[in-house]
């Protein structure tokens, strides 16, 4: 896909993921196209990007891996790298949002990374814990991932056919996260 401005949607993708400003992230996210919910089935290698969220950095440093989206009602919206380097999906509604929020930006991360393998295995599940479906998020209908018991949309546009942008509203949040996510093959 070409952008408006003669980039492709990749290139445009590679210079902001070392670190932009939500506008400019935004502005990325708005000249994509829209997915159908089908198209982000699968499993998803996941990378923050950058804008001065408190969550910057701290998926990854918790070992963030990704997305796991096996079935429209079946899906895992927080999978990590637990003992020896599995994969396992852990229960959202469980992680202390609000203090989250208030915390990262002061919390180192090696801290933090300790307090959360200690607590890991207490969230692991197997049960889905969000549901894909198509929803309107900056006027433009698109796969998104609707958490079931948190107030939390995850919508997506494509940037080309194994990356997605990604856009997590999180309620009380004044900025989106801003996320890319690969498809695992």
């Amino acid at each position: 896909m070409t952008s408006s401005d003669g980039g492709t949607s990749a290139a445009r993708l590679a210079a902001l993921e070392p670190g932009t400003t939500t506008v400019a992230a935004l502005a990325l996210f708005d000249a994509l196209p829209p997915l159908d919910v089908d198209e982000t089935l699968g499993r998803w290698a996941g990378r923050g990007i950058p804008t001065a969220h408190p969550f910057d950095g701290l998926l990854e440093a918790l070992g963030w891996y990704g997305k796991r989206m096996d079935a429209p009602d079946d899906v895992h919206p927080l999978v990590f790298r637990g003992a020896r380097g599995r994969l396992v999906a852990i229960t959202p509604t469980l992680l202390p949002l609000g203090p989250a929020l208030r915390l990262a930006p002061v919390v180192p991360p090696a801290v933090a990374a300790r307090a959360f393998a200690v607590l890991r295995p207490l969230l692991t599940t197997t049960r889905p814990q969000a549901r894909l479906r198509t929803v309107a998020y900056r006027g433009v209908p698109s796969a998104a991932m609707v958490y079931d018991r948190l107030p939390i949309i995850d919508a997506f546009r494509r940037v080309d056919d194994r990356t997605v942008l990604g856009v997590m509203d999180l309620r009380g949040s004044a900025l989106p996260y801003v996320f890319v996510l690969r498809r695992d093959r």
